[in-house]
């Protein structure tokens, strides 16, 4: 996608909103805001429109996209669910959790949009505007973050105009995201709930609800899902994980009270909340990428974060953070 086009930048009113919708309708490309991190949104009925969503983030096209919808209803008309899914999303949805299950046979959404499989990610997102834009669009609407693949995901509109300013016609300012990680991506399309991405919903809320999940998809399986790729989210400068030291010509991402000696320093939480850390990672990934470059730091070392609750989603993106980039 080598044009340039002009990026209109939409305050979240009705009118914007109706402009926006327009826009999707139309089959160009709209950013906008939900609880986890800003979605780029085509109309996932539109093989051309999704083929801009890959365009733009040049994404490579067997990774699948996730479809949103405005209620379980509108989501479960195009995939089918089973018992689980229905009992998860009564009680998940609207919220960071996505559904990987069948099609159906007369489902409208263009094949490309899920990479050709015979599943479909779906997810109703909790944020007003979301839902809003969802309703006036009057269509699913395939959105994966709203950046180029492999950056760090952007969460709020400034990060997506200068990812994505000028590659995509329109941004909604929906202001910050709560969560700041993506969404749980769990797989039902199978004889047991598999789980493909940590995120937003927490693995003990799922398991409260269907019981235990298998980790991960298994060896070899066709990539299923977003956020699957091994390297993802990955900063220009290469990064360390599980630091115990820091040196000068490291920047530290830091979670609790911070190593000595680093370069520059972000704190996810001196708190040690993970659900702050999670709302400040690709923030604090963002600032030490452009901190170290201006700097001339070499590195990015990382503080351990624990693996519970959200901790388990910020392990993952760090760990597809560190995988060296080709």
């Amino acid at each position: 996608m080598d044009e340039h086009r002009a990026t209109e930048y939409l305050r979240p009113d009705e009118a914007s909103i109706a402009r926006a919708a327009a826009l999707l309708r139309a089959g160009r490309l709209v950013a906008f805001g939900t609880e986890t991190v800003y979605g780029l949104g085509a109309d996932a009925t539109n093989a051309r429109a999704v083929a801009g969503v890959f365009a733009a983030k040049q994404r490579p096209r067997f990774n699948p996209l996730i479809c949103h919808y405005p209620s379980l209803d509108a989501a479960f008309a195009h995939v089918a669910p089973n018992d689980a899914a229905r009992r998860l999303a009564e009680s998940l949805w609207p919220g960071p959790l996505t559904l990987v299950l069948p099609r159906r046979p007369e489902c409208p959404v263009a094949l490309l949009t899920a990479a050709g499989l015979d599943t479909l990610a779906v997810r109703v997102p909790a944020h007003d505007v979301a839902l809003a834009l969802m309703h006036a669009a009057g269509r699913p609407v395939a959105a994966p973050s709203a950046n180029r693949s492999g950056h760090v995901s952007p969460t709020s509109a400034q990060h997506v105009m200068e990812g994505l300013g000028g590659r995509i016609d329109a941004v909604v300012d929906s202001g910050p995201c709560t969560i700041g990680v993506e969404s749980t991506v769990l797989d039902l399309s199978g004889a047991e709930p598999r789980l493909l991405r940590p995120g937003g919903a927490t693995r003990e809320a799922i398991e409260a609800l269907i019981g235990p999940v298998l980790q991960r998809a298994t060896p070899g399986a066709a990539v299923r899902s977003p956020g699957m790729l091994a390297s993802h989210y990955a900063p220009r400068c290469p990064v360390r994980l599980d630091a115990q030291d820091v040196r000068a010509s490291e920047a530290l991402l830091a979670f609790g009270p911070p190593l000595k000696g680093a370069g520059v320093t972000f704190n996810l939480s001196e708190s040690r909340d993970v659900t702050e850390a999670a709302t400040r990672l690709f923030l604090g990934l963002r600032s030490l990428d452009s901190e170290a470059a201006q700097r001339g730091l070499r590195r990015i070392a990382v503080m351990p974060v624990p693996a519970i609750g959200l901790g388990l989603a910020i392990n993952d993106r760090l760990r597809r953070a560190a995988v060296p980039r080709a």
